[in-house]
């Protein structure tokens, strides 16, 4: 007799959560095409979601409570195994699913898999277990959330009372934010909420499913990620590059504002997304795609503006992307560092004289942000052109005594944490 939609759903999730931990693949790279969401009712296709994203969400805190919970070194489970005793503690600490379901179903999954099948004793016995001991995960501390690696980094760079409300605001579900064409006419279809700075917030859901999709009136962006376009302040008629440009949301934004864009990325793959974001918004006609790398680009004229929004380890973006924290070692941030200031010192010298650039990360690391506009200024290659609170509204108080931004959610504000520096280049 085969396994029943639960304990399917429950192998699926726990399988695809193994896969994305052992290849280090984003969540939307494993979930693209994945033969574990294939042929699933909506419905459940979206708990299997909820099980593995709400793992990671809070991975190191799960592993924290399960540790004692389990007579071994949870590092000694094979790496399936593990997966099912998480997608478990998923069930039954987050998503309140009925103990016996979360149990059963779970080790019905467990022992119908071949990798795991000898282990469903053991996972019965935990999960068991787990479902009388909620307050082992409540009383996880809330830097188990991330690696320690990453928990050091960040307290390093924060502290550890911003580091700490970081890691808090990973915990919560993200909102479903926009950029519109027309904020308040968008808004008012939408029933979103205008933010100050001009962003909607919407409940999270199926983009697709939202009204004004096809149309192109809008377009989803990330509030804090809307800001480095804005405080470019283009203007119609001006040439202004984007670099390092797809999925495309800030060249909308640069061609919605009248500019001229030259938007540039090296990935080909990347670019589809700009390509279909443009011929669904309309504004193709002001946008020139180039498939280039942003350090060798050699243009036959320089730009009035420049938008560089560097490749980065993205760990601003944690709160949407809670695998980022796993898939990464601590290597894999020092690639970016040589790569952001060859593109910055190059973008520099792509400038007009008196010319502006915005530099920005979304990754509240210094050395992806603070430490490299430092260098171009150390140079004598830039000048800072501080941004002023009054350009920023909803975000004064992330502006840093330099006159730079580092976007860090708090209470009442839940967005990505951006590194954004404004510059004019030296002479």
């Amino acid at each position: 007799m085969g396994l029943g939609p639960g304990a399917q759903t429950r192998r699926r999730a726990a399988r695809l959560l193994a896969e994305t931990l052992k290849q280090r693949k984003t969540l939307d790279q494993v979930f693209s095409g994945s033969e574990e969401l294939a042929g699933l009712e909506r419905r459940d296709a979206g708990f299997v979601r909820a099980m593995v994203i709400g793992a990671f969400r809070e991975l190191g805190r799960y592993d924290a409570a399960l540790a004692g919970l389990v007579e071994r070194p949870l590092e000694t489970l094979d790496p399936l195994v593990l997966s099912f005793l998480r997608i478990g503690a998923v069930q039954l600490w987050r998503l309140d699913a009925p103990v016996h379901a979360a149990v059963g179903e779970t080790v019905a999954a467990a022992k119908a898999d071949p990798a795991s099948a000898r282990a469903g004793g053991l996972v019965n016995a935990v999960l068991r277990r787990a479902s009388e001991a909620r307050e082992a995960f409540e009383d996880a501390p809330i830097e188990a959330v991330w690696p320690d690696w990453l928990w050091a980094r960040m307290t390093a760079d924060l502290g550890a009372e911003k580091a700490g409300a970081l890691a808090r605001a990973q915990l919560d579900l993200p909102e479903l934010h926009l950029t519109a064409l027309d904020p308040a006419a968008t808004a008012e279809a939408l029933g979103g909420t205008c933010l100050p700075g001009g962003s909607l917030v919407l409940p999270m859901g199926r983009v697709d499913e939202v009204e004004g999709y096809g149309e192109g009136t809008w377009w989803v962006q990330d509030a804090a990620a809307a800001l480095p376009a804005r405080l470019l302040n283009a203007r119609p008629g001006e040439h202004v590059l984007d670099l390092c440009a797809a999925p495309g949301g800030k060249t909308l934004q640069l061609a919605a504002a009248g500019a001229h864009v030259t938007a540039l990325d090296r990935s080909a793959g990347r670019l589809k997304r700009l390509h279909e974001n443009l011929a669904r918004t309309g504004l193709g006609e002001r946008v020139d795609v180039v498939c280039a790398d942003a350090r060798t680009f050699a243009p036959a004229e320089k730009f009035d503006a420049i938008l560089v929004d560097a490749p980065c380890s993205a760990l601003g973006t944690l709160a949407r992307h809670p695998e980022g924290a796993w898939i990464k070692r601590p290597g894999d941030l020092e690639g970016f560092l040589p790569l952001q200031g060859e593109i910055l010192r190059h973008a520099l010298g792509l400038l007009k004289p008196g010319g502006r650039l915005v530099y920005c990360v979304c990754t509240p690391l210094r050395a992806e942000g603070a430490d490299v506009v430092h260098a171009v200024l150390e140079a004598g290659l830039a000048r800072r052109e501080p941004i002023m609170s009054s350009e920023i509204a909803g975000f004064e108080p992330c502006l840093t005594e330099a006159g730079d931004l580092l976007t860090l959610p708090a209470a009442g504000r839940r967005h990505d944490a951006f590194y954004i520096a404004r510059l004019t280049p030296a002479g």
